[in-house]
């Protein structure tokens, strides 16, 4: 039985210049949750982010966007963490993966950062255990373009796809608040990519 999410951070750049770009995926699907749960991310200056609190059950589920860079992003997952007692095991962070096709979503239960900066910073302060939610965002072809391209704004059939692989992953984060990591894995993963 894998341990209960009570952490959900997602992962972006703050600002409104960097609102459309592919990098800030986790940014979009938390925006998106949050209208779903009806709660209001607010500036927490103590988590450097804006944070939500959603009770599900018995249980309560923090919905964090860090305010920090996408480098630094550890800096606000690590006093959250510290301060709700919340270990790696049940943080899920969402965020942007270059490894799969744009409309593709994958539930992850722990693994390494893949050379995703967020991930990397993450990773750095509280070790390598807590799960992911991928959203893919497709590859330029050329590892020398992948700044640019991670910094650039989505054609409009490839937001689609995007908004559609961020639908389905909200659906089985639900799925795994609701009945457990397993199902909610199982129902994203076995879902066929674009």
């Amino acid at each position: 039985m894998s341990d209960p999410i009570r952490a959900v951070v997602a992962l972006g750049n703050p600002g409104a210049d960097h609102a459309s770009d592919r990098h800030n995926v986790g940014f979009w699907l938390a925006d998106r949750l949050a209208d779903r749960w009806r709660v209001f991310p607010s500036p927490e200056r103590k988590f450097k982010g804006e944070l939500a609190r959603y009770g599900m059950g018995d249980a309560t589920v923090w919905l964090l966007k860090p305010s920090t860079f996408m480098n630094r992003s550890g800096d606000a997952v690590q006093p959250l963490c510290a301060f709700h007692k919340i270990a790696p095991e049940s943080v899920l962070v969402i965020h942007d993966d270059l490894d799969l096709p744009a409309g593709t979503a994958r539930l992850k239960q722990s693994g390494g950062h893949g050379g995703h900066n967020g991930l990397r910073d993450v990773t750095r302060v509280i070790g390598t255990q807590y799960k992911r939610l991928r959203i893919g965002i497709g590859h330029p072809g050329d590892r020398g373009q992948v700044l640019s391209y991670v910094l650039g704004t989505p054609a409009p059939d490839e937001r689609i796809e995007i908004d559609t692989a961020i639908d389905a992953g909200i659906e089985a984060l639900e799925t795994a608040l609701d009945k457990g990591w397993d199902h909610g894995a199982q129902q994203l993963n076995s879902r066929k990519s674009p």
